[in-house]
């Protein structure tokens, strides 16, 4: 059932963007999945962490862009100061959505904000409605394919953090040190249109530690080719087709079957799964004008860029993560190395 009910969410999902129109629609096929993987059943909390991040976070966005963008070096300390606040609350289990999505939506709007062809405030707008119609779709999808309340669900998700004092100390600055680094490459170079890049970063830094990060970026690679794969077999399957709404939503209900069954699964697979859908809806929800523009050159851009990225952020947080161990220790861990 749990196949059913990611399936039913993010093809809904496209489809409410596809009937509205959105600019960044993509959100809402891909939020109903990230909720339902981790939950086989109804949980407010999840919710309520997903839209107060999402709404709080590009407030403070705005107040940011608007107040700072003048100021390289105050942006720089405000900016800093923000993702601390998203990594301090994804080293608690309590609030990571909280903070992922803040961390994720907020480096992706702080670098954007900084072009002058970006629109805030629909991008605010945008994800405040995907967010917010992501209660009903998921809603409906546990109502339609509910879960048997046999076993007790067992939560893996983030099962690699530490929550010992100083484990915890480590995770926060490893997330912190890369998510500003990622800040200032994309301020200082020319990347208006590394959206994918940019959020593949922190999707790989989001289990806070180097095991959980290396093994994010494999999969984050093999998920992004196979997204990408279908993605252009769709394209090249509708050709001229491409600008009719049903057959779009036929095809990318049949690759999405494939990668919500993975996803199901609660292994490996799962992941895979994810990074499979992000590749698969995104450049087909952004890039695919219909009559006018495909999405073949935004699928080979994307996968390229996601290598890339993901490659250089493996070796940075090695690198950081081996300075950390160093720097930061408990006194046991001083007293062994001493």
């Amino acid at each position: 059932m749990k196949t059913m009910r990611l399936w039913f969410g993010c093809v809904t999902g496209l489809a409410v963007t596809m009937i509205f129109g959105w600019s960044y629609g993509f959100f809402a096929a891909l939020l109903p999945i990230i909720i339902m993987t981790n939950a086989d059943h109804w949980h407010w909390n999840s919710f309520q962490q997903l839209i107060v991040g999402v709404v709080w976070v590009t407030i403070e966005v705005s107040f940011i862009s608007g107040f700072f963008q003048s100021s390289p070096l105050l942006l720089t300390v405000v900016v800093g100061i923000l993702f601390l606040e998203k990594c301090i609350a994804m080293s608690h289990k309590s609030s990571y959505l909280f903070g992922f999505v803040g961390l994720l939506v907020g480096s992706i709007a702080l670098n954007f904000a900084s072009y002058s062809s970006f629109d805030l405030e629909d991008f605010s707008i945008t994800l405040w409605c995907c967010a917010l119609v992501t209660v009903p779709i998921c809603a409906l999808a546990y109502l339609l394919f509910p879960e048997p309340i046999a076993e007790t669900a067992v939560d893996t998700t983030h099962d690699a953090q530490r929550y010992d004092h100083i484990g915890m100390i480590r995770q926060t600055a490893l997330g912190w040190i890369i998510a500003m680094l990622a800040f200032l490459v994309f301020q200082v170079g020319d990347l208006n249109d590394s959206l994918s890049a940019q959020a593949s970063i922190i999707i790989v830094l989001a289990p806070m530690t180097l095991i959980g990060s290396l093994t994010a970026a494999k999969i984050r690679i093999i998920g992004t080719f196979l997204g990408c794969l279908a993605g252009l077999i769709i394209q090249v399957g509708l050709y001229t087709w491409s600008d009719n709404g049903i057959l779009l939503i036929m095809a990318y209900a049949i690759a999405a079957g494939f990668f919500c069954s993975w996803l199901a699964l609660g292994t490996i697979k799962s992941s895979i799964g994810l990074s499979a859908m992000a590749a698969l809806s995104v450049p087909l929800t952004t890039s695919l004008i219909p009559d006018q523009k495909d999405a073949v050159f935004a699928i080979f851009y994307r996968f390229s860029s996601i290598f890339v990225a993901v490659v250089l952020t493996s070796m940075a947080i090695w690198i950081i993560h081996h300075f950390l161990v160093r720097v930061i220790k408990s006194p046991t861990e001083h007293f062994n190395h001493g």
